[in-house]
């Protein structure tokens, strides 16, 4: 696929993943709500949620919890790219407080117009949501002191140019703090591919040390990626029933897919 075809096709998945939420809830990454999800289950504390509108915590189709291991700080400015219902952003404006400010980026116009919405409920006043691609982020050079995405970047066609932006918006010293779908190791082809769809829901993760080389050629240092979530052989069965083979791809997909955070930092 093109990268204009997987945005488009990332684009339609979200969109109808906003519009669920409205209805009655839902997972973008299989048909299971996010509660049975292995991937987007169980990632909040009840006291980081109680007090956000339940769309928020409903649209929340990520893998992790950038927000409590960004270390964010009272006056930080932070970058949710691919925010999706806001969930990320409305925990990020808590953390850096009214003296710093949250961006959220999306490209999906039925994600953005529910992330407002769950700004307006809530009442965040140090929020705000823009219009766009993360492989072009609208915002000036050196203007960001964090980044952070939920499990986004693994469905972007362009990855290379993902962190390239990443850094340029980046003030110097400033954090890389992301969640996402990681491989580990080598895989056969034709399973790792088959494999993304529940792993990744669209575009293909990145493998670890594939994931290290990419921040270092964006010019990022002091790279780290840490698991925080490892697939098994039973959640692959879960993503996998309509496949006739489902248990010998299980059993190959066991241990190779993680959510993991993944760390770096801008030179100063």
């Amino acid at each position: 696929m093109s990268n204009e075809s997987i945005r488009e096709k990332v684009r339609e998945e979200y969109a109808q993943a906003a519009l669920r939420v409205t209805k009655q809830g839902g997972s973008c990454c299989g048909s299971a709500a996010p509660e049975g999800n292995p991937i987007t289950s169980n990632l909040y504390g009840d006291g980081e949620t109680t007090a956000l509108p339940a769309e928020a915590v409903a649209a929340s189709l990520g893998c992790g919890n950038p927000t409590a291991l960004a270390e964010l700080k009272p006056g930080e400015t932070v970058l949710d790219l691919g925010s999706g219902g806001g969930i990320d952003v409305l925990l990020s404006a808590r953390r850096v407080g009214q003296a710093g400010k949250a961006y959220g980026l999306d490209m999906t116009d039925e994600m953005l117009a529910l992330a407002r919405d769950n700004q307006r409920k809530s009442g965040a006043r140090n929020v705000e949501f823009l219009k766009g691609a993360i492989e072009h982020i609208p915002l000036p050079e050196n203007s960001v002191d964090v980044i952070i995405s939920n499990c986004v970047i693994n469905l972007s066609g362009d990855k290379d140019r993902v962190l390239s932006e990443a850094f340029r918006v980046l003030k110097p010293g400033g954090r890389f703090a992301v969640s996402d779908v990681v491989v580990r190791g080598e895989m056969p082809a034709e399973i790792r591919r088959r494999v993304e769809l529940w792993a990744g829901c669209i575009a293909g993760a990145l493998e670890e040390s594939e994931y290290q080389s990419k921040l270092a050629v964006a010019g990022f240092e002091q790279i780290e990626v840490e698991p925080t979530r490892i697939y098994a052989a039973a959640d692959a069965k879960g993503f996998l029933a309509k496949n006739e083979d489902v248990e010998k791809i299980a059993q190959m997909a066991d241990g190779k897919f993680m959510s993991a955070f993944v760390r770096a930092r801008k030179p100063f």
